[in-house]
């Protein structure tokens, strides 16, 4: 009994960590693309798609995320943690250092506004991971592209 008590509190304290920490729950309109740095510059990327996303609005609920395709998500494993900047948008940065040892990841991430090295990520378990500048600001990478959302 004593030992049933003890895993039902645990994972009522683990639900409200969890809980706390859903700073992202809520309306994220994208607002700015630009060039990833990881892009090759002898081939540009389609840039129909950002004027296809910017302006849409993408929400991120407890279940879901709903929003312009490939955003939506109908079923999101979240997991918040802190990734120093070569993990940022599935490790780029660090794939960047690797073909050339002059390329700093924390210089990189720099330039696109994050602070520090250890920076907010939201992994959904879908395709896209949401990476905090700070707690209105987000962004992700798509297809060599560095999207930019802001909280509503």
């Amino acid at each position: 009994m004593k030992y049933a008590f003890l895993v039902c509190m645990a994972l009522v304290l683990a639900t409200l960590a969890i809980a706390a920490d859903a700073s992202y729950i809520g309306a994220w309109k994208l607002s700015a693309a630009t060039l990833a740095p990881w892009a090759d510059p002898d081939h540009m990327p389609d840039g129909a798609e950002p004027t296809r996303l910017i302006g849409k609005t993408i929400v991120i609920a407890a279940r879901q995320i709903s929003g312009p395709r490939p955003f939506a998500c109908t079923a999101p494993h979240y997991k918040v943690g802190d990734f120093t900047p070569d993990r940022l948008f599935q490790g780029a940065f660090d794939e960047m250092r690797f073909n050339d040892k002059r390329v700093d990841p924390n210089k990189i991430a720099a330039s696109l506004g994050f602070a520090g090295t250890a920076i907010k990520t939201l992994e959904t378990g879908c395709e896209i991971d949401f990476h905090f500048v700070d707690a209105t600001t987000a962004e992700v990478g798509l297809n060599d592209y560095v999207y930019t959302l802001k909280k509503q």
